[in-house]
């Protein structure tokens, strides 16, 4: 029975990651249709919103009033949080804007070290050597993965530093959202989070969208993006990170990076070389090394 939960685990998890590799894919074909990043990222959020209070709605009904509700301090504390999840989001989109699809996620796994060094400031204490080993790993794989000592064309900075910003927020977004206001439901905890993230979506979109905005983004590309983005994935990791524990579940949501590198090469005709797929492949090991825990047990 434990081994049949594992099993349904991996797969709500590998199918989440598998659904949040394949967003970046969408936000450039939207770009190439003219749609603006104000216009991408405002869509998603406000029909992401609109579901996620759905679902909010059909559990209330269906536990008949008894979930727990968040309290004012909860919310608080969600929506602060929720605005580096805005911040990701952001970031992300305009980095691929500049760079190609296959750049971005790449940049995006910087997480890896950047989770390992916030680790190490909050707790005050070195990294084992199991993750300084990791962390060189990733850094090995970020060089052959960017394809930064072959490549005849340079990559835009823009791209680059948004990309790098992104992983920063999303480094903070993985910290937060597993210790805040952990004692209410999920679903309430993701709309208060995207709330948050709302805010400097929508700021950004005030201060940046020139001229009218195009509401065809909602029905074309709106859609997809609050599914793929802000819907079907968070639901998916927070039914199947329980059954698998954070190590084995960090390990397959790793599926995220070669399903967004496979999909802009698939759609988009992006050209990745044989050494991209090695610094891939090794960014993939360096998580698999962080999260098995190579100790015998007695």
């Amino acid at each position: 029975m434990l081994q049949n939960n594992v099993l349904k685990g991996v797969f709500l998890v590998a199918l989440g990651a598998t659904t949040y590799g394949m967003l970046a894919t969408f936000v450039k074909m939207a770009y190439t249709e003219g749609y603006t990043t104000a216009e991408v990222t405002t869509s998603q959020f406000i029909l992401g919103i609109l579901g996620i209070l759905l679902i909010n709605a059909f559990q209330k009904a269906k536990n008949k009033g008894t979930v727990v509700k968040a309290s004012s301090k909860n919310i608080f504390s969600l929506m602060l949080a929720g605005t580096s999840l805005g911040m990701t989001s952001l970031f992300y989109y305009l980095a691929v804007k500049y760079i190609p699809v296959s750049i971005g996620i790449v940049l995006l796994m910087q997480t890896v070290w950047m989770g390992v060094l916030l680790e190490m400031i909050l707790e005050k204490k070195l990294p084992s050597k199991q993750k300084v080993i990791a962390v060189l790993i990733v850094l090995v794989g970020t060089i052959l993965a960017t394809n930064i000592i072959n490549n005849d064309i340079a990559l835009d900075w823009r791209g680059i530093v948004w990309g790098v910003l992104a992983a920063a927020s999303f480094t903070t977004t993985m910290f937060t959202a597993n210790r805040v206001a952990t004692e209410i439901s999920s679903a309430q905890r993701s709309l208060y989070m995207l709330l948050g993230g709302a805010v400097i979506i929508f700021s950004f979109a005030f201060f940046t969208q020139t001229g009218s905005f195009n509401l065809d983004i909602f029905f074309k590309w709106g859609i997809i993006l609050a599914l793929f983005g802000t819907i079907i994935p968070p639901m998916l990791l927070n039914l199947g990170f329980p059954l698998t524990g954070i190590g084995l579940g960090s390990i397959v949501s790793a599926l995220e990076l070669p399903v967004s590198v496979m999909m802009a090469y698939v759609l988009l005709n992006e050209k990745v070389i044989f050494s991209q797929w090695i610094g891939i492949v090794l960014i993939i090991l360096a998580i698999i090394i962080m999260n098995v825990n190579f100790k015998r047990t007695k």
